[in-house]
C-alpha cells in the first residue's frame, strides 16, 4: 500500500481525476496543484499531477517539481487529447490516461516505485539490507537470517517476511498482504497469506514466531522486538 499524493485543482478529488485510483488500497492525499507545494512537500512514494485540463500549468508545475529535486516518482495524468502534449521536458516519470482501470494504475505505481527504489539501491548498496533486532533481511543475496541463522524460506515467504518488516508495527489485512505479494491480478484466495503466515512462523521457530503479530479480525504485522503486549501470534483462521 502506498502513499500517494494528488495534485489537482478538480472539485471532485481523486474519484473524478483518476477514478481507478479510489479503488485501490492506497492512502491517497490530494492538494491544490500549485507551486506553494514546494513549501512543504509531504513524504510520499508518488505524486500525481491532474493535467487534463491546463497543460501548461501543469507542464510548468511538474517541470518546478522536478527541477527541486522532489524525491518521489512523477506520474501525469491526462486525457487522450493531451497525449500528445507529453514529452521528456515535461520532468515526469510516466503518464497515464484519466480512463485508465485499477489494474493499470497499480502496475504503473509499482512500476515507478520499484525503478526510483532501485535508483536508490544503486547509489547505496546498504538500503539493500534490512535489519530489526535480530533479524537481517539482504535483498541482495534474498536471504534473511535470524540471530546468525539462515532461514530456509520460498521466495514468497521471503517476500512476505520482507514486506511486513519494513513496514514494523503496521497491521496489513490479508487483502492488502495478497495484493502486495502476490500481485492485483491473483485470483486465489486470503487463505494463501494465512498459510504462508503460518509456514514463515514455522521457519522463525518458537523464539522468535511472535515477530509476526496477529491483530485480531484484522491482519497481520511485524512486531517489534521487545514490544511485549505486541506479541499475539494466535491464527485468524
Amino acid at each position: 500500500m502506498a502513499r500517494i499524493l494528488l495534485l489537482t485543482n478538480s472539485q471532485g478529488a481523486s474519484a473524478e481525476v483518476l477514478p481507478s485510483l479510489a479503488l485501490l488500497q492506497h492512502n491517497v492525499r490530494v492538494m491544490p496543484a500549485e507551486a506553494s507545494i514546494l513549501v512543504d512537500v509531504p513524504e510520499v512514494d508518488c505524486l500525481f499531477i491532474d493535467a487534463r485540463r491546463d497543460l501548461p500549468a501543469s507542464k510548468s508545475l511538474t517541470r518546478l517539481l522536478h527541477s527541486t529535486g522532489v524525491d518521489c516518482p512523477i506520474i501525469s495524468i491526462t486525457t487522450e487529447g493531451g497525449l500528445s502534449a507529453m514529452s521528456a521536458d515535461w520532468g515526469i516519470d510516466d503518464v497515464i490516461l484519466d480512463t485508465a482501470g485499477p489494474a493499470e494504475v497499480e502496475a504503473r505505481i509499482r512500476i515507478v516505485t520499484g525503478q526510483r527504489q532501485l535508483e536508490r539501491v544503486a547509489t547505496d548498496p546498504s538500503l539493500r539490507e534490512i535489519r530489526s533486532g535480530d533479524v537481517v533481511i539482504d535483498e541482495n543475496s534474498y536471504t534473511a537470517k535470524v540471530r546468525g541463522r539462515t532461514l530456509d524460506l520460498t521466495f514468497k515467504e521471503f517476500e512476505l517476511l520482507k514486506f511486513l518488516a519494513q513496514h514494523p508495527g503496521r497491521v496489513f489485512t490479508r487483502s492488502q498482504l495478497l495484493q502486495e505479494i502476490w500481485g492485483y491480478d491473483y485470483f486465489g484466495g486470503t487463505r494463501t497469506v494465512d498459510v504462508h503466515i503460518r509456514r514463515l512462523r514455522s521457519k522463525l521457530g518458537p523464539e522468535f514466531e511472535a515477530l509476526i503479530g496477529t491483530v485480531r479480525n484484522v491482519g497481520y504485522r511485524f512486531t517489534l522486538p521487545n514490544s511485549g503486549k505486541e506479541n499475539n501470534v494466535s491464527e485468524l483462521v
